[in-house]
Formats: C-alpha cells, structure tokens, sequence
C-alpha cells in the first residue's frame, strides 16, 4: 500500500522510529531486557498453552478460552517487540509505510480480539456461578467456538476500519515517531491533513470495542458476587473467588492501560509516558498473564510441571 501524496506533490515512503531511548550507549541493554522479556512471554504463554491441551482436566471452556488468551498474547508481543530487536541489532530506525501499517493492523486486530475475549471469560465464570445447573449446555463447544469467532471478526473489521482509514491522510511533512511501533494517536500527530473523522472512529469504535465489554464484564461479576455472597461457607466463597481473582486482575491491566492510550489523543507532550504504556501493553501483561493464572491454580501448576522439560511425572 503507498502513501497518499501531500498537497505539494510529495509523500512520505517510510517513518523513523526513535525507539525507547535514544542514547546508543544504552541500546544493548535495552536489548538484553526486552530479548529477555519476549522470550520469557512466549515461553509462559506457550507453556500454559500446551498444559492446557495435555491435561484432560483442563479440557473445560474456562481453559479453552485461557489458551486462546495465551495465543493472542505470544501474537501481541511478536508484532511490536522483535521488529525493535532488529532494529536495535541493524542500528536502523526506519520502517516502511507499508510494514507499519501492517504493524498497526495486526496490533489492533490481537488487542481487538483480547476484549472480547475477556469479556467471553467473564460470561463463563458468570454461568458456570450463577447457572451451575445449565452450564454445560449453555456453553458448549459451539458456543465456545462461536464467541472466539465473533471475537475474531469483529476485531478484524475495527483493525481494518482504522487502517484503510489512516491509508487515505496525507503524510508530507515530519517522518518521525517517538515510539517504538506505530500507533494510530502518534501516526495522527505526523498528518498534513484532517484526522478528525480518524479520532472520532477511534473513539466511537473504541466505545464500542472497550466500552461495550467492560460493562458486560461488570454486568457479569456484579451477578457473580450476588452469588458468592449467598454462598453460606466460607470455602464455597473462597474458592468461587478464587476463580474469578485472577481474570479481575488481567482485565484491570489491560483495559486501564488501553483507556490511558487511547482517551488522551489531544496530548502531544506525552510522547515518553506513551512509551510506558506501550510497554505495559505490549509487553508487561502478555508476560504477567501466565504468571498471573497459574500463581493461584494448582490444576495449572500440576500440569505445567508434567509439561515442562525435565519436571518428574
């Protein structure tokens, strides 16, 4: 895909981006971190993912949705944190207009796909605590495949939306991101044309792909809770929570750093705090989750170790 031209006839063919510091002596270092850091994410989310098709008690749609989770986060952190690593190793910032709107493309489609998933695994806790009697049928392996589908599709319309939709501003003027992959609000500030219709369908759209599940996710633990709280023992309470404790804490992380990402797109002074959020949305939570799902849950821990290389069966 090329460019569209700019008023004066000339358009921008590549971006240049600056990357997390730009000081070359601390460039190997953030190297070692970040290598550090991808491999670590893939690895977690690659082992809870083969413990969840290795162990039968884990065939449940909890877990089913768990692993699709644990795929999104491996594909979230491969679209932004080793295009970085190379270009940290070649010393070279610059990036094709077309290799960054892939980028962004698929960005969005992976995060896209993340809330609604979220919002599936909250639909599920909700039935399997408040219908435990109808669970089974409610949420069979039809329904389960058809909400990661849907979730699918309709990452995929958003992403593309936004995409086609940057492809047709001008960009003739300054060529450089202070990021570390592109993104839609730091894309806006290097247009010569109008990004108006851009951040209105950025907010609309973002009502729609965050807004609309968080207050379902809220909806369903507001039921959960009613629920647990009429549970008389104190263990029924604990272990009801237990399940729910951790999904609270991956939808806390993720859509508070989406919110800060997005919802200030009038900012332009804060290109290094979008840094940090970028780094806690493309990398700290994809490598939190496995962490943050198997801390608590001997069924996940058993079967990491009967999967992991080495462990005693």
């Amino acid at each position: 895909m090329e460019p569209a031209s700019g008023a004066n006839g000339t358009a921008i063919t590549e971006f240049v981006l600056l990357g997390l510091v730009e000081t070359p002596d601390l460039w190997p270092l953030v190297f070692v971190l970040f290598l550090l850091a991808y491999l670590v994410t893939v690895g977690g989310n690659l082992s809870i993912l083969a413990a969840i098709l290795t162990e039968p008690k884990l065939h449940t749609p909890m877990y089913f949705f768990l692993g699709n989770l644990s795929v999104l986060d491996v594909g979230c952190i491969s679209v932004t944190v080793p295009s970085m690593l190379g270009r940290l190793v070649s010393h070279k910032r610059h990036v094709p207009y077309g290799a960054c709107l892939s980028q962004l493309f698929f960005f969005h489609l992976l995060a896209g796909v993340d809330c609604f998933l979220l919002t599936a695994m909250a639909y599920d806790r909700f039935l399997a605590i408040c219908h435990p009697l109808t669970y089974s049928t409610r949420m069979s392996q039809t329904v389960q495949r058809t909400l990661v589908a849907v979730s699918w599709t309709c990452a995929f319309s958003n992403a593309l939306t936004h995409t086609v939709a940057l492809s047709t501003l001008n960009f003739c003027g300054p060529n450089v991101i202070n990021h570390f992959y592109c993104d839609l609000p730091q894309l806006f500030q290097l247009s010569c044309s109008s990004t108006q219709l851009n951040e209105l369908l950025l907010f609309g759209l973002g009502i729609l792909m965050a807004g609309a599940p968080v207050v379902l996710i809220i909806t369903s633990y507001a039921h959960v809770v009613a629920a647990v709280l009429r549970i008389r023992s104190a263990e029924g309470r604990k272990k009801a929570f237990s399940t729910c404790g951790s999904h609270l804490t991956v939808v806390g992380i993720f859509y508070g750093t989406g919110v800060f990402s997005y919802m200030r797109l009038g900012s332009v002074e804060a290109s290094d705090k979008d840094k940090g959020i970028g780094i806690l949305n493309t990398v700290i939570s994809p490598m939190l989750n496995p962490l943050i799902y198997s801390l608590r849950n001997p069924d996940v821990q058993g079967a990491l170790w009967r999967v992991l290389p080495g462990s005693k069966h």
